[in-house]
């Protein structure tokens, strides 16, 4: 473990990283005796300093849901981390690529509740019961600490689960209108696709993704809201983008497609 001064020295640096636009190597290599829960106290205290300067919590996300993303970071298990009402941008705008240090494309299927929901002991049906609709989403990866040989769910979970951005679709679908387990995806960068998948590589079923944030965070104390917009997960391997960059996310069961470029 790592005492309160180290934590927050981290933190500090992470903030320091969008003025000097350079990532951080390894946490896990700078710090040998960080742990996981050092790693989510980072992650805590990076995030209230957004809320102390204005920002709100719009959702949370879960990441690493599938083996290949699990490989990707090195890790055996999901990650999360809360998402601020900055990190959603709209569909089919151009986005600075400026604003990020090594972007990456997910596709995913974002839950938006209707109900709080709080753990422990939320199962899939609690889930369904709270949800109110689901929707199309692409989730920008990003790196603070740098991608890096080594790299495991310590480093990913600081860096606010590696999340970057949002960019939500506007096509709604309701749980019992859809097997969402069967959901095909594909990324499609400059017209080729480059990965394709099923959204049951997340978890099983991302309801499932959902169930097992809930029970994370009421570990924590922390619930779903009304309005939370909650990611599940990639069911693909990300793909890196670049200023130029045009992406498709699409969808099938009536989803349609989500779009984002970077200038």
């Amino acid at each position: 473990m790592l005492d309160a001064a180290t934590r927050i020295k981290i933190v500090d640096a992470l903030e320091g990283v969008y003025r000097t636009r350079t990532p951080l190597p390894l946490l896990t290599k700078t710090y040998p005796g960080i742990e996981v829960e050092d790693a989510y106290r980072i992650q805590e205290a990076f995030v209230a300093r957004q809320l102390a300067a204005g920002a709100k919590i719009k959702g949370y996300k879960v990441g690493l849901t599938s083996k290949p993303m699990q490989q990707m970071a090195g890790s055996t298990e999901p990650d999360f981390s809360a998402m601020t009402d900055d990190l959603f941008l709209p569909e089919d705008t151009p986005v600075p690529a400026s604003r990020f240090f090594d972007p990456m494309i997910e596709i995913e299927i974002a839950f938006v509740m209707k109900h709080a929901l709080k753990g422990p002991g939320i199962l899939p049906v609690d889930v369904i019961r709270a949800t109110d609709f689901v929707l199309p989403a692409i989730e920008i990866v990003d790196f603070r600490v740098a991608r890096a040989p080594g790299m495991n769910l310590i480093d990913t979970v600081a860096d606010l689960a590696a999340c970057g951005a949002v960019v939500l679709g506007a096509n709604p679908r309701r749980l019992d209108q859809i097997d969402v387990r069967s959901v095909h995806g594909a990324i499609i960068r400059n017209g080729a696709v480059e990965q394709e998948g099923l959204a049951s590589a997340v978890l099983g079923n991302p309801v499932t993704s959902v169930a097992w944030l809930a029970n994370k965070l009421g570990e924590f104390g922390v619930s779903f809201e009304p309005g939370h917009v909650i990611l599940t997960g990639s069911f693909v391997r990300a793909i890196p983008v670049k200023q130029g960059d045009s992406v498709v996310c699409r969808f099938d069961q009536g989803f349609g497609d989500v779009l984002v470029s970077f200038d």
